[in-house]
């Protein structure tokens, strides 16, 4: 469903250790005026336990949309994808990787693990608001999301 047919805001779960990082995401996707609420964690163990609603997650929204720093504490990014991949609830849920590794290793193992894109942060301010911005028009309004991660619509 997209945007319009949810008739509900966007529930994004942002995985990103760098409070920068996190601050102008946040900021990008409030300019693209995309209906959405932002969950943020910031490292793999807790994004796990988000969307497996264990622990402080337990009454959380499942997201309809992730987006996925590679280099994180605790679990990285790649050990996330595998977790995500291997779990039939949560599986079908998009997840964006933005990250600021450009190796051709990790782009080729992120695809392997079933993220459904792979973005480079920018380095420059304005490039990477842009960049987060298109995320968005792309991915929450213009792409088909299933409804609720875990199959309850919600």
């Amino acid at each position: 469903m997209n945007i319009v047919e949810l008739g509900r805001p966007i529930e994004i779960l942002l995985v990103e250790d760098n409070p920068g990082d996190v601050r102008l995401t946040k900021e990008a996707l409030r300019e693209a005026k995309v209906c959405n609420r932002i969950h943020t964690v910031c490292d793999g163990m807790e994004a796990l336990a988000f969307l497996n609603r264990e622990s402080d997650y337990i009454n959380v929204p499942s997201p309809d949309l992730i987006l996925l720093d590679l280099n994180l504490p605790k679990k990285d990014g790649r050990e996330v994808l595998a977790s995500i991949e291997a779990n039939e609830k949560i599986r079908c849920i998009p997840v964006v990787v933005l990250t600021t590794s450009k190796s051709e290793e990790d782009i080729v193992k992120s695809y392997e693990l079933q993220a459904n894109c792979y973005v480079t942060k920018p380095v420059d301010l304005d490039q990477f608001l842009e960049v987060v911005k298109s995320i968005g028009d792309f991915w929450l309004a213009v792409v088909k999301l299933p409804p609720g991660g875990d199959g309850s619509g919600r």
